[in-house]
């Protein structure tokens, strides 16, 4: 089975998608850690981003794979979904139930969908990266 040749992705979309990740992340943490919240709801707010990323990523690596032909098993497949889920649907718990302004739980839900967004479009990047046929001009 051909593999199809994959398009590299411009500089400009790799830029823009490590810098949404950046702003995402770096904005939500710097939340978290200016918070008047105890340190243990920080921590659950802070495992939140890492799960929901990681689950992120493997469901968007699961989908490519998929798409190329490499075998992903249907178990892992819906652990992948079930993962941003359960991560998306963790956050708007905690973020209903929390003490704190409706402008705080509105800057925690943005920063984190974006980050979540962004972990994507990354991956996506450095897949296609990997993939392409070296640009004109590019040694190797």
């Amino acid at each position: 089975m051909n593999k199809p040749q994959t398009q590299r992705p411009t500089g400009a979309f790799i830029g823009a998608s490590w810098a949404a990740l950046l702003v995402g992340a770096v904005t939500y943490l710097s939340g978290l850690w200016n918070a008047a919240m105890p340190l243990n709801e920080k921590g659950y707010y802070f495992t939140i981003l890492a799960y929901g990323l990681f689950a992120a990523v493997s469901l968007q690596k699961s989908v490519r794979d998929r798409m190329e032909g490499i075998p992903v098993t249907n178990l892992y497949f819906s652990l992948c979904w079930v993962s941003l889920l359960l991560s998306l649907g963790l956050l708007t718990v905690g973020l209903w139930n929390a003490t704190i302004a409706s402008s705080e739980k509105g800057f925690y839900a943005m920063s984190f969908v974006l980050s979540l967004f962004a972990a994507v479009a990354v991956q996506k990047n450095v897949r296609d990266s990997a993939g392409a046929a070296p640009a004109p001009g590019d040694a190797g």
